[in-house]
């Protein structure tokens, strides 16, 4: 028997998409009908992404305060732990971290519980053996002090000369820039600080001279024991020129007290052309440079010994022989309008008094006579306006 026909209105129910059951799945249904899907998910999206980050911000933190050994809540002033009556900042105030918590932060600075005072400047003489290749110079810069300061503080056993010094020997070295003068009977204070450029009571006042003003009486025959070395401090002295005066064509007999080498008469003879060319072939110096402040007037230029030395302009020699000052072995020319050159420490003499030389001439070679360290040769310019010049300003 067939079965019976359903109505239409069941066939078309059958065929119709079933309706959401869930409360959301009938939610989200209506936003897709009403078009509103896409706007609800870009707005899920900010939500969920605002949230993650807020989670990573919290476990940063959490991470953060457990490293430095104290939570955020720790770190933080505990304003409900204080007494109404308490200010906040006395907590505060008196709450000490322990140092190996502070340790772990970084570098702890070295803290000395002992005042460093720094060293005081000495104000006695002290000595000083004078070792191989000390110079006048290099010693003054050991000590701080000017090279003048050295020779004066030595000029009763240098004879102020700063050639006059070799290994073995025992210098005093002055505490200060200045000079020294041993007291001798019947000297003024007054009289001895003018010689100097300074005051009485820069002597008296100093106190590694250990001076009493009660017990000296009159500063113009004060009580101080001949042979006492008192420290001058800023005191000049002048330099005598008894081992190269001036020497010229018209009197070269002024040297007689130099030594042997010294000319007599009155020469005439080829003038120079006052452009100075070097004596030498070097160019460098092997000693002392021009130094007025340490009695060094010349430059000390390399040499071997034997090499030729050439006159430096035309001229007549006024001085050929030894100097008994320290030049040993010396050479003087004229060269006329009041200029004079001067070679000294030579090994020979190859020109006599009165000679004419021309520039380039050899007049002599290399040595190390006289007060010398070494092969080199002394060389000096003097002129009758400049007085003895520095001869790195004229040599060509």
């Amino acid at each position: 028997m067939d079965s019976p026909v359903p109505p239409r209105e069941d066939i078309a129910n059958n065929n119709a998409p079933p309706e959401p059951n869930q409360p959301l799945q009938r939610l989200w249904a209506r936003l897709v009908s009403f078009g509103m899907a896409d706007r609800v998910l870009r707005a899920a999206s900010a939500v969920f992404t605002a949230l993650m980050l807020a989670g990573v911000v919290l476990i940063l933190s959490r991470f953060y305060a457990s490293a430095s050994g104290s939570t955020p809540a720790q770190q933080l002033p505990q304003e409900s732990a204080l007494s109404p009556t308490e200010p906040a900042f006395a907590a505060r105030s008196f709450q000490k971290e322990p140092l190996q918590e502070t340790k772990s932060m970084g570098i702890a600075p070295l803290v000395s519980l002992h005042t460093i005072l720094p060293s005081r400047g000495r104000t006695e003489l002290v000595s000083y053996v004078i070792q191989a290749g000390d110079t006048l110079f290099s010693i003054a810069e050991k000590f701080g002090l000017r090279p003048e300061s050295i020779l004066w503080g030595n000029r009763y056993t240098l004879g102020e000369d700063p050639h006059m010094i070799y290994p073995g020997q025992e210098l005093l070295i002055l505490p200060l820039d200045g000079t020294l003068h041993r007291w001798s009977a019947g000297e003024g204070l007054n009289g001895v600080a003018a010689y100097y450029g300074v005051s009485p009571d820069t002597i008296v006042n100093y106190p590694g001279n250990h001076l009493n003003p009660a017990d000296l009486g009159d500063y113009s025959l004060p009580n101080i024991a001949p042979g006492t070395l008192l420290i001058i401090p800023g005191g000049k002295g002048e330099f005598p020129d008894w081992r190269t005066p001036r020497i010229t064509r018209k009197d070269p007999a002024t040297a007689v007290n130099v030594g042997p080498g010294a000319c007599t008469g009155s020469y005439d003879g080829v003038m120079g052309t006052l452009n100075f060319i070097w004596p030498v072939s070097s160019r460098y110096l092997s000693g002392y440079d021009y130094s007025p402040e340490a009695n060094h007037y010349g430059i000390d230029i390399h040499g071997e010994i034997g090499e030729p030395v050439f006159a430096s302009d035309n001229g007549v020699v006024v001085y050929a022989g030894w100097n008994d000052w320290g030049y040993g072995e010396m050479i003087v020319i004229d060269h006329g309008q009041g200029w004079q050159t001067l070679y000294a420490h030579l090994s020979t003499v190859d020109v006599t008094c009165g000679q004419e030389v021309y520039q380039g001439d050899t007049i002599g070679t290399v040595g190390t006579t006289g007060n010398s360290s070494g092969p080199h040769l002394h060389f000096e310019l003097r002129s009758d306006d400049y007085g003895r010049v520095n001869p790195w300003d004229f040599l060509r």
